[in-house]
């Protein structure tokens, strides 16, 4: 759904993300956080969570 600008290293030199959004992607059944927006739910987590992206 999204993705974030990407997290700031201990320097302060921002890491891009190398995830797009839109990307399918497989993470561990515990992985991230599950919130609810106006009755959906939505599942946020960090790029460190994700092992790998299925290519399409």
């Amino acid at each position: 759904m999204a993705a974030g600008p990407g997290k700031m290293d201990k320097n302060g030199v921002r890491i891009p993300m190398e995830v797009r959004t839109g990307q399918k992607v497989l993470f561990g059944k515990y992985a991230g956080t599950e919130i609810k927006i106006d009755g959906l739910e939505h599942l946020i987590m960090r790029e460190d969570d994700i092992i790998g992206v299925v290519k399409e």
